[in-house]
């Protein structure tokens, strides 16, 4: 059995190279299925996306970029999109299989992260979004739903939805309600910075359980952003180094937030992260 990913071959893949096998999730515009190539026995992701899906919500340039972004990108902390084919009514990508599923699941089953299991999974984004940038990507949604868990607890950035490739500043507020940055609440010019202060948040959810501006309302949870209103409750589990990383990358001026390089040389990461990047228990 030959381990090799599909390869980017001139053939034009179809519905009969892979076998499907069972579902792994639901999207807004679509489905993702386990399933195998038939030639090399390859196990893959079949992510199907409804054309009709696509043109109701006009996501045409916004699917052709995530694509093109994707497909640009080799890190061993991002999902892999090996290829794409379609049919009259669907769009099939070819996608890394990750065994483990999001890590979103992980963290509601066990409520809270051990700060090594966090340290490692901080450290693990730093170093794929060092590299995204260093091609000019920023992600714009990072959260524990876009993030997956490979064979050996290894974490993969999976969807790359609201990425863009630009050396210029942004303005397009987009993401999730409790990871946005500051500068995106208020509508204001956005840059790469606006990941480097989600692995704050990621962090602060990684141990205590939930994003640090939660609250009932949108305007409520917007306020608390711009306020950058972040306080630490008592749980024996977080050190001050923990706390101290949270609170350098949660600034409001995003040219003071820690950069990625300082991130992966601070006490806390060095202390608790797995330099293999694995995570399994």
């Amino acid at each position: 059995m030959r381990e090799e990913p599909p390869q980017k071959q001139q053939k034009q893949w179809s519905l009969d190279d892979f076998e499907i096998g069972k579902p792994l999730g639901r999207g807004k515009f679509g489905r993702v299925y386990l399933a195998r190539e038939i030639k090399s026995k390859y196990v893959v992701a079949l992510k199907v996306i409804f054309k009709a899906q696509i043109e109701k919500y006009r996501l045409h340039h916004q699917l052709k970029r995530e694509m093109e972004i994707q497909t640009s990108l080799c890190h061993p902390n991002v999902l892999r999109l090996y290829g794409w084919f379609h049919d009259s009514e669907r769009i099939f990508l070819i996608l890394e299989y990750c065994y483990g599923g999001e890590l979103y699941r992980e963290l509601r089953k066990t409520g809270y992260l051990t700060e090594k299991q966090a340290a490692t999974y901080i450290a693990s984004l730093t170093q794929a979004l060092a590299y995204c940038h260093e091609k000019h990507v920023i992600h714009r949604d990072i959260k524990p739903e876009n993030l997956l868990l490979d064979h050996e607890g290894r974490l993969k950035i999976a969807d790359f939805g609201w990425s863009v490739q630009s050396t210029n500043k942004r303005r397009t507020m987009c993401g999730t309600l409790d990871y946005l940055a500051p500068e995106m609440v208020e509508n204001k010019a956005h840059d790469y910075a606006v990941d480097n202060w989600t692995l704050g948040i990621l962090c602060y959810e990684f141990l205590y359980g939930v994003p640090p501006f939660e609250a009932e309302s949108q305007s409520d949870t917007f306020k608390r952003i711009m306020k950058v209103d972040l306080s630490f409750p008592s749980k024996p589990h977080v050190s001050a180094e923990a706390k101290n990383l949270i609170s350098r990358l949660l600034v409001k001026d995003s040219s003071k937030r820690l950069s990625l390089q300082k991130i992966m040389e601070h006490p806390w990461i060095i202390k608790n992260a797995n330099p293999t990047g694995t995570c399994n228990k």
